[in-house]
């Protein structure tokens, strides 16, 4: 459609006697024209006078042209949300969640954020006292109650399976705690579908036997039933075959350690602490937490303890972080 100009106007005016209507259409369209010639104005004086808020873009830079919507580059999803299809938190964020979320679940102090995790790993060995016979000429898996680090970090690992608190699986997912599970599968069963929920927040699954049998009163074959059959339970129900494994009660000998390895095991963890809801229990004289820890509790509930297993977390964060430690992950120093 063409605007109309001056040299028109003369000719509508003279016609203006017999097509007023038309004439008034044309004032009304030269009256646009002068409205949208000051809106131009507008946005040039304004570029040049160091910007202009546009609420989609923002403020364009002194003396350039405003971008237009469609110009605005847009990240791609995976930079601009976790893997959970939520906004990444900034530091600022992520602190104050902790802060609301130890003062929701009652802790004496925020949780220590760990370090990140070492670029070498340490070296794991068997603790010295822990050997079997031809224990590392044989190749057996290592032993270990501590991990070998200089950082003030501790590993907190629960056993079993049996407690199925709802008010645990939120509080772990609320403050952020990372922790290894060693399932059985004679106690979790009823609810496979509990434990795949801790998954998904962010625990490790490992290996505790099917049956939690004291393992050195078996045969060799019926050791590596009890291993290798719960191997493949979490492979079916979790999707991976666990590389760390726990004997019930801490106990193994020779056998135990060579039906480890030959389900796949490459590390047999123990522990230096235990924590329950009223106390904590230590293998060191010193009763001391040192570097690299490794802690263990249970799922239990007031059916077996004076507590819930949010007690026992409260009182297991609130000892090691007013000691200055923070609670890593033991997957990542392995």
């Amino acid at each position: 459609m063409r605007l109309v100009g001056q040299n028109d106007k003369k000719g509508l005016l003279g016609i203006a006697a017999w097509s007023r209507p038309v004439a008034r259409a044309v004032r009304r369209t030269r009256l646009r024209g002068a409205v949208a010639g000051l809106a131009v104005a507008a946005v040039a004086s304004g570029c040049a006078q160091g910007g202009i808020a546009d609420p989609a873009v923002g403020t364009s830079p002194a003396g350039g042209p405003v971008p237009s919507r469609s110009a605005v580059p847009v990240s791609p999803p995976s930079a601009t949300r976790t893997p959970d299809g939520r906004k990444p938190q900034s530091a600022q964020q992520a602190h104050a969640a902790r802060v609301a979320a130890a003062r929701r679940w009652r802790l004496a102090r925020v949780p220590l954020v760990p370090p990140p995790p070492p670029a070498v790993k340490p070296r794991i060995t068997t603790r010295k006292g822990f050997e079997v016979d031809g224990h590392e000429e044989s190749g057996l898996p290592p032993v270990f109650t501590t991990v070998p680090t200089n950082r003030k970090v501790v590993f907190l690992t629960i056993d079993d399976g049996a407690e199925k608190d709802p008010a645990f699986l939120r509080m772990m997912s609320d403050l952020k705690v990372p922790y290894t599970a060693f399932l059985s599968d004679y106690v979790i069963k009823d609810d496979y579908g509990y434990f795949r929920r801790l998954q998904r927040a962010g625990a490790d699954l490992h290996n505790h036997t099917l049956h939690h049998r004291y393992l050195p009163a078996l045969s060799y074959r019926h050791q590596q039933y009890e291993i290798c059959g719960m191997q493949e339970v979490m492979e079916e129900r979790y999707g991976e075959r666990p590389v760390l494994f726990r004997p019930p009660f801490g106990n193994y000998n020779r056998d135990t350690l060579r039906a480890a390895r030959s389900c796949g095991v490459r590390y047999v963890a123990l522990w230096n602490e235990e924590v329950f809801v009223d106390r904590w229990d230590h293998r060191e004289e010193d009763r001391r937490i040192r570097p690299g820890d490794i802690v263990l509790s249970h799922f239990r509930g007031r059916d077996e303890w004076k507590g819930t297993m949010p007690d026992m977390i409260r009182r297991f964060l609130d000892r090691v972080t007013a000691e200055g430690f923070a609670v890593a992950r033991l997957e990542d120093y392995l």
